[in-house]
């Protein structure tokens, strides 16, 4: 039954703003992909694309399953990402020639090229990070794997 005079306090309210740590995860999380955005901006792409690019750079392509696991994408979401990669000439989406239901995920000689021309750029943002961390990166990454 619904209680429409319910109030939570407002001690209540500083409390969760406090201590969630989904609030904390998310905010950190939308700063450092504004960082990265602007970083790889001059290249034309996104922490996102970046993060999706590097997930492609394996020996032999990827179907989008394991893709999609690695970067905790669903399926319809990984797809609309690559989409504007695709249209870039920066990855192509293949029938898998074992399994005609699944699809096969590469980079491009063009994709490959763009991908190494960002490395530095992350290299850079990412040491810079690590200076600012003071040393706590190594465990803040261990605390993150943890949750995932």
């Amino acid at each position: 039954m619904s209680n429409r005079n319910a109030v939570v306090s407002r001690e209540t309210t500083l409390h969760v703003r406090d201590t969630c740590l989904c609030l904390h995860v998310q905010r950190a999380a939308r700063a450092l992909a504004r960082r990265f955005d602007e970083a790889f901006r001059p290249l034309g792409l996104t922490n996102g694309q970046f993060s999706l690019m590097m997930s492609l750079n394996r020996p032999e392509p990827p179907t989008i399953g394991s893709v999609s696991a690695l970067l905790a994408m669903d399926r319809t979401t990984l797809t609309a990402a690559l989409k504007p990669l695709e249209r870039r000439g920066l990855v192509t989406v293949r029938v898998d020639p074992a399994d005609k239901r699944s699809r096969r995920l590469a980079l491009t000689a063009e994709g490959r090229v763009l991908l190494a021309r960002a490395v530095p750029i992350w290299t850079r943002e990412h040491a810079a990070l690590d200076a600012k961390l003071g040393g706590a990166g190594d465990r803040l990454r261990a605390d993150l794997a943890a949750l995932s």
